[in-house]
């Protein structure tokens, strides 16, 4: 067994590798100093061809500033948690239709036509259908952050610096954030991830899990970040500024004077949830040029905003347990307490509110008129406490690929070695010579593998897997 470890002063990488050599078997497992890691196991056909491997796998990692180091002398660094405070809304009740307990404060959530997904601090990500039904549960190995999604795929932003994909069979790790950089939230467009940060940086991430570029500013806890074709849109204590996607030029900054705790965005203009000692607000910005298009008041500081369509409503959650809808023009329609805790995140569809709050509740209200105007009249359903059925089984994330001999209708992409990465690129016929987006964990060279599909990229240039991964023999 060799056990590794690189860890940088300053906030730097601190990580560990391990690998270990039983006769044919290379079992390694890597990660960062004090937590599990993830493990790849590895069979080959002598034990000579596995010392080999080790010693090849080893030697990649010194060169890179890797030494031997003993297990558990340096301790896991301490990650932030968005510590905030909640208070009971004195205001009348919304009209809750149901609500799930997920078992822990809650930050990510996604909803589409099919589903709603919620992510809590203790790295359990369960799907709920719209009437209130749980169907699947994913365990990551940390904190979920928050979730996103990106044309087909689901992705799960953790705590321990990955971003899982969870649009499989099981949760695969898609991109890796380098360990100096303390993750406040995330968003992924075209493949292109955007990261912000507690120092108040920027960082974006392409399909191959490379750096493109960062940002630095004069604030610091950058809470939002949203990614378009074009720009990707960052918010922290000092306002908000929108980069060119492609190598950070700076477009535009707005000086805020609050801090920013959320962002929101629509085709035209984006939305900044922001907090000034007891009070906030959403701020409406042109997405151009950056200029305040309008302003919608709340009672307490904006810890959470959304938009339904085109912007036609903008809806808020505060820190004391309320929501609030207003007009495009700024004017509010109403205010309503949850009976579930502060909206840390939602999302609006077909006239229904989502949150995930600080109680670990998602939570479904019915935004539609004749509700809302039976809530205001004191006149609430009864919430379903929606339960997980304890038969439902947990999905981990994994290394491990399951072996097919059969391409069936798949697509067949293949694994080779460009200097000292790891590429992936398809060999089906009928395709461009582009690499594809692919998990890294798993890549080996020379390996083939099927997988249902492949996407090109909004931007062309690269391919994107989606679906079931298989090792084809």
């Amino acid at each position: 067994m060799t056990y590794l470890e690189l860890s940088e002063d300053g906030g730097g990488s601190h990580k560990f590798y391990d690998v270990t050599v039983a006769g044919t078997r290379v079992t390694i497992t890597y990660g960062r100093i004090g937590e599990t890691g993830q493990t790849k196991v590895t069979d080959f056909p002598t034990e000579a061809k596995a010392q080999a491997a080790a010693a090849k796998k080893i030697g990649e990692k010194t060169r890179k500033g890797y030494a031997p180091a003993v297990r558990g002398v340096r301790q896991r660094r301490a990650v932030t948690h968005r510590a905030i405070p909640s208070t009971r809304s004195t205001a009348q009740q919304a009209p809750v239709l149901w609500r799930f307990d997920s078992g822990a404060s809650a930050f990510g959530i996604f909803v589409d036509d099919e589903r709603c997904w919620v992510g809590n601090q203790h790295g359990d990500v369960y799907t709920v259908t719209h009437s209130g039904t749980v169907t699947g549960r994913f365990k990551l190995p940390d904190g979920v952050k928050c979730i996103v999604a990106d044309d087909f795929w689901i992705y799960a932003g953790c705590d321990d610096g990955r971003v899982y994909d969870l649009s499989g069979k099981v949760p695969r790790s898609a991109y890796e954030i380098a360990a100096d950089v303390d993750i406040y939230w995330l968003d992924i467009h075209d493949g292109v991830l955007g990261v912000s940060d507690r120092a108040g940086g920027v960082t974006t991430i392409d399909y191959e899990d490379e750096f493109q570029w960062s940002r630095g500013v004069a604030g610091d806890s950058a809470w939002m970040v949203r990614c378009d074709e074009d720009s990707v849109y960052h918010g922290h204590s000092k306002g908000v500024a929108r980069y060119d996607v492609q190598d950070g030029t700076p477009v535009w900054q707005t000086a805020l004077g609050e801090q920013v705790l959320f962002g929101w965005q629509e085709a035209h203009s984006v939305y900044a949830g922001t907090a000034r000692g007891s009070v906030g607000r959403v701020i409406r910005l042109a997405k151009g040029d950056g200029r305040i298009e309008a302003a919608y008041q709340c009672d307490g500081a904006v810890y959470s905003c959304a938009t339904s369509p085109g912007g036609r409503h903008v809806f808020a959650g505060d820190d004391r347990s309320s929501v609030y809808c207003f007009d495009a023009s700024g004017e509010r329609l109403w205010k309503l307490g949850t009976g579930c805790g502060s909206a840390f995140s939602m999302q609006f569809l077909d006239d229904r509110l989502y949150i995930v709050t600080t109680d670990g509740s998602l939570a479904c209200i019915d935004a539609g008129e004749a509700a809302i105007a039976a809530a205001r009249a004191g006149s609430v359903p009864q919430p379903l406490d929606v339960k997980a059925a304890a038969s439902l089984q947990v999905v981990e994330p994994s290394v491990t690929v399951e072996t097919t001999t059969d391409a069936g209708d798949g697509v067949v992409v293949e694994c080779f070695k460009e200097g000292e990465r790891l590429r992936v690129r398809v060999v089906s016929p009928g395709y461009e010579s582009w690499n594809v987006q692919f998990p890294k964990d798993i890549r080996e060279a020379g390996a083939r593998y099927l997988v249902d599909g492949v996407r090109s990229a909004g931007r062309g240039g690269f391919y994107r897997a989606y679906g079931d991964i298989r090792r084809l023999l």
